[in-house]
């Protein structure tokens, strides 16, 4: 685990969601109230027995997938009357983290799966929880960030855990402590596939496709990169997502809004970046979408490594489960 050089100065972290939105409960109103709010358009259907006010925002599809996520979370916070702690994805969500893919369901510790108003949006885990494990974030209960990150390492593909495992470690998560719960869950479910998270995540990354890209030549079995790799150059540091300083080999994500609507001055601070980087004698790869796919990356990054380096390389089997 963390490999990388630290925090880029500067970089921003996580930050827990401060107040969920507001629902309406069904069982709060007359069945023709609430069937009147929804003809008229003043409140979405968001969950089993719960709505979104949209009266309020002339696009009802300004809501986000993580804004309906979120109400989803306040209306089962509100209906559940047993003692239940939100965990997995939807602690992701209340800490801020990133997700590859916005749960549609609500996760929660809970004493017994059987309910008597069970429905089909919750997804209940029976697992034990110490004192340690519990925070309280917006106003519920929700699994610490170190036991988010680790049950969210254990339940998703490799790729989604990486992405809520490095934003957690950079959102304050204690990597000692992940590691050592990491090491001693020989019992856990999907403990394999969890420690493999645990042992690549890396604070340094500083969005979900830096992440996304680096798992890519993780899983292939390439040197293990360095996040947030500084380099000297004329302009002063400059710091690249990541790469491996010992081969001057540097890798840029490119998202596709990254330059949508930019003034052609900061098209040209980024060109002028580029350049500084390539004359410091480094070697930069632009990572784009397209190379996220299968291994497409990795086929450009190889011909970069030294010899030795390149007849070394193995795919890493415990980043395909």
């Amino acid at each position: 685990m963390l490999r990388g050089m630290g925090r880029r100065p500067g970089a921003k972290s996580p930050a827990p969601t401060t107040r969920l939105p507001l629902v309406h409960l069904a069982s709060d109103r007359p069945r023709g109230v609430v069937a009147a709010h929804l003809r008229a358009g003043r409140w979405q259907k968001v969950g089993y027995g719960t709505y979104l006010p949209v009266d309020a925002t002339p696009d009802p599809a300004a809501f986000d997938a993580r804004t309906l996520a979120l109400a989803r979370v306040a209306g089962v916070a509100r209906r559940l009357r047993a003692p239940v702690v939100f965990s997995h994805v939807s602690a992701a969500l209340l800490w801020g983290l990133p997700l590859l893919r916005t749960p549609a369901h609500v996760h929660v510790m809970h004493p017994s799966r059987a309910s008597a108003r069970s429905d089909g949006a919750i997804v209940r885990h029976t697992a034990r929880l110490d004192d340690d494990d519990v925070r309280s974030v917006a106003g519920v209960r929700v699994t610490s960030l170190e036991r988010t990150l680790l049950d969210c390492a254990a339940m998703l593909a490799p790729v989604a855990g990486l992405v809520v495992a490095d934003a957690a470690l950079a959102a304050g998560a204690d990597p000692e402590d992940v590691a050592r719960r990491a090491h001693d869950a020989h019992r856990a479910r999907h403990a394999v596939r969890m420690r493999a998270v645990v042992a690549y995540a890396d604070p340094g990354a500083e969005s979900p496709y830096e992440t996304v890209s680096r798992f890519v030549v993780l899983r292939d079995g390439l040197p293990l990169p360095q996040t947030q790799v500084p380099v000297r150059t004329h302009l002063g540091t400059v710091w690249s997502d990541w790469g491996w300083a010992e081969f001057a080999v540097l890798a840029e994500y490119d998202g596709e809004g990254k330059y949508r609507g930019a003034e052609s001055a900061t098209f040209m601070a980024e060109k002028r970046r580029h350049d500084a980087l390539q004359e410091a004698g480094q070697r930069v790869v632009r990572v784009v979408s397209a190379d996220l796919g299968g291994s497409a990356l990795s086929a450009r990054i190889l011909p970069l490594l030294p010899a030795s380096v390149q007849r070394s390389v193995r795919p890493r089997p415990d980043l395909l489960s």
